[in-house]
């Protein structure tokens, strides 16, 4: 009781993201089997260690107030540009395609993907600049400097190599930014220039893949395979999960008895749900769901109660996407959608990806604990993102 009287916030939160985190232990250990005994035990103790590491770093920012984070974000979103430039003309490339995702930290041996770190921190400058404008008429002039360049650069370092993640990010900054009374007017524009854009970026990618590296091809398989997985021998992965789930039933064949984790590529990450199921059934399938649910609506009343602006924005900003993701790993396993690379939150084996979901969580419980605090400057308006 002395340990959990410690822990502030919103105590639902922290329960859901302990169980789904000391859950995944259980299906990356049988899913590495796949690799041999001795990838087995160093794979999970990997994913062990850095789980301790994300729950430290989530503990560790819940006790930060978040009102920090407005002057922090103004630093580290630049510093954030400045590493997605560097990745993005790394020239790494797999089978020809654009692979500059990761930066190599040298003598410790630990990749990290910076597109994790800008999503959750540009997020956070929006907010904050959101609740500095709330009461004033934004144009779309005034604000492009200081609000759209920022986003642009982002979207547009990423997209070439990750063009799912580059997706999520500006569809999570479009919600954001309606949700922060941004001009419906203006969004609107955005989201046509931004099919334009990406029509343009598409075009000269297939006609000068020289000039711009890309991974066209690949986006253009997952589309095909989407459509018919048994087109070609790149739809074998969305084949092989809807088998390992439909192999699942109602409650499963077993822990550790997977048969499709030996043949399914991806199996630690992008697919980890499929072998879940598989394994545990249709019931706690559904239970991982539930609780991806019950997070969902945790993000949405803290914010509600959130007595700042910022607050409200920021619980969002963090929160929304992680769940996001999930609902998109989920829906890919199960073929709803195509093929996108994203991995389960808090199950999926990974690296900083992890630390970064549960730096996320951390803000959200940070917001969660402020029960009474609110900038004086936003008091009258705090419901007003709400209608």
């Amino acid at each position: 009781m002395s340990l959990i009287s410690k822990l502030k916030g919103d105590k639902v939160v922290w329960f859901v993201v302990l169980a789904l985190s000391f859950f995944s232990f259980l299906p990356i250990f049988s899913a590495s089997s796949n690799f041999g005994i001795n990838f087995i035990f160093s794979n999970l103790f990997k994913h062990v260690a850095i789980i301790i590491i994300g729950i430290l770093i989530m503990y560790t920012t819940h006790l930060i107030d978040y009102k920090y984070l407005k002057g922090l974000s103004k630093i580290i979103l630049p510093l954030i540009i400045i590493l997605l430039i560097f990745t993005a003309f790394q020239g790494n490339e797999i089978e020809g395609a654009n692979a500059s995702r990761w930066i190599n930290i040298p003598l410790i041996g630990i990749s990290f993907q910076p597109s994790a770190l800008a999503s959750i921190f540009l997020l956070i400058y929006i907010s904050n600049f959101l609740s500095k404008n709330i009461n004033k008429k934004l144009d779309f002039k005034s604000s492009f400097v200081p609000l759209w360049l920022p986003i642009l650069l982002v979207v547009m370092l990423i997209l070439p190599s990750n063009f799912s993640t580059a997706l999520m990010i500006f569809f999570m900054v479009l919600t954001i930014l309606f949700l922060g009374q941004y001009p419906f007017k203006y969004i609107s524009s955005i989201i046509l220039a931004g099919i334009f854009i990406a029509s343009l970026f598409v075009l000269l990618a297939k006609n000068y893949p020289d000039l711009v590296p890309n991974r066209i091809d690949t986006w253009a398989n997952r589309i095909e395979n989407y459509i018919n997985p048994n087109l070609s021998e790149s739809g074998y992965q969305i084949n092989r999960a809807k088998a390992a789930i439909a192999n699942g039933s109602l409650f499963g064949v077993g822990a550790g008895k997977s048969s499709m984790k030996y043949i399914l590529p991806q199996s630690t990450s992008d697919f980890i749900f499929s072998i879940v199921t598989e394994e545990y059934g249709f019931v706690v399938a559904i239970l991982i769901l539930f609780l991806y649910l019950i997070l969902l609506f945790r993000i949405i009343i803290i914010s509600y109660k959130s007595t700042s602006i910022f607050g409200k924005l920021i619980a969002l900003s963090v929160g929304l996407p992680v769940v996001f993701q999930a609902f998109i790993n989920m829906g890919v396993a199960v073929q709803l959608i195509p093929v996108t690379g994203q991995p389960l939150p808090l199950i999926s084996m990974g690296g900083t990806s992890i630390w970064t979901t549960f730096l996320a969580f951390g803000i959200l419980l940070s917001v969660s604990s402020k029960k009474t605090i609110g900038e004086a400057e936003h008091k009258s308006n705090d419901l007003k993102i709400y209608g």
